[in-house]
């Protein structure tokens, strides 16, 4: 007796693709109200307006009133109509232009009082102006605490870096004399040559204290001013490099210390960043200064990169760092590259008065 087999199939579900499916989506209907996003005082004037016509043609018709007439008085009421609009919404586009304003980076920017305004509009323009009393108060509170950080950890890394540079590579500097004499005193030629090759260890290792030193923090900062750091800056750079790098800069020119430290710091970094990820040939570093600013300008030929895919990734704290340390003082810091064509950085800061900049010649 043979049992009869039933197979049971499950139709297979149609697959759409999923960009055939967005496609769909979007051509069916979307109803677009454009009319309701038109600004307030055109949909006023447009609703009053259509108002006015209809009233116009029903007494065109249902009256003996001439129609040139009816067209005038109706032009007049309009035209007055539109002036009443305008004067009434005033309050809100004040409103609004305060708004644009402190998006645009204008904190000082406040709803003044208006005459035309009702009890409404000038509650709200008067929480905006706390708001952003406050929000001033609360970035000026930032941006002190900001400073001072940076400024301890500035102070620490000087006094670090004066501890490296006075006690332990000197300390350094006196065991590489006595290895030295201990190495020509030596009559065994494998003890000469083991105390050799530690001379040359230490020697480097004081070399590498040293440059750790002026990495921290350059004393010639602060006792030549901004052009001989970034001279030394370029220098020391080369030499591990192989880069060139030129300095075009006044030498007469004597910076505040905030100024001068912010630039070099910027110079730093920047300079750090092409010689690790964009393999230059040629660095060049420009400061101009005038009676109210002063201009730091880093220019390589290097890789470039894509400033706006750094942003969103943030791997590294350089660029961050650098706008950070600009706009604690104020001042305005401008990236342009791209992959293949170079970096250029340009970095402005403001000078407090004319009285910080000292053109004294340095002999």
């Amino acid at each position: 007796m043979s049992i009869p087999l039933t197979v049971h199939t499950t139709p297979r579900p149609t697959v759409v693709p999923l960009e055939r499916g967005r496609r769909g989506a979007e051509d069916g209907p979307i109803i677009r109200l454009a009319a309701l996003r038109a600004p307030l005082v055109v949909k006023l004037f447009g609703a009053n307006l259509l108002v006015v016509a209809l009233l116009v043609l029903a007494l065109i018709r249902w009256t003996a009133v001439p129609t040139g007439a009816l067209i005038g008085v109706a032009a007049a009421v309009v035209a007055l109509y539109l002036v009443l609009v305008l004067v009434a919404l005033r309050p809100i586009r004040d409103l609004e232009n305060a708004a644009s304003r402190v998006w645009h980076g204008d904190f000082g920017a406040r709803v003044a009082r208006s005459a035309f305004a009702d009890r409404d509009v000038v509650r709200v323009g008067a929480m905006f102006n706390t708001l952003l009393d406050g929000l001033v108060s609360d970035r000026a509170k930032m941006r002190a605490l900001a400073t001072e950080v940076i400024a301890v950890g500035d102070r620490e890394r000087a006094a670090l870096a004066r501890e490296l540079h006075d006690s332990t590579a000197q300390r350094m500097a006196a065991l590489l004399m006595q290895l030295s004499a201990a190495a020509r005193d030596a009559h065994d030629p494998a003890l000469a040559a083991r105390l050799a090759a530690a001379r040359d260890a230490a020697a480097e290792l004081t070399e590498e204290v040293r440059l750790l030193s002026h990495t921290l923090h350059p004393r010639v900062l602060d006792d030549l001013g901004l052009v001989p750091a970034l001279e030394k800056l370029a220098r020391d750079t080369a030499d591990g490099s192989g880069i060139r790098i030129d300095v075009n800069a006044p030498r007469g020119v004597s910076l505040p210390h905030g100024a001068a430290s912010v630039l070099y710091r910027v110079a730093q970094e920047a300079v750090r960043n092409a010689v690790r990820h964009a393999a230059p040939r040629r660095i060049t570093l420009a400061v101009t200064v005038d009676e109210r600013t002063a201009r730091l300008q880093v220019r390589d030929d290097g890789a470039g990169f894509d400033l706006a895919a750094a942003d969103r990734r943030r791997a590294g704290m350089g660029l961050l760092s650098m706008r950070e340390r600009v706009a604690l003082v104020d001042g305005q810091l401008h990236i342009t590259t791209a992959p293949g064509s170079g970096t250029t950085l340009v970095a402005t800061v403001p000078l407090a008065s004319e009285d910080d900049i000292d053109f004294r010649r340095v002999e």
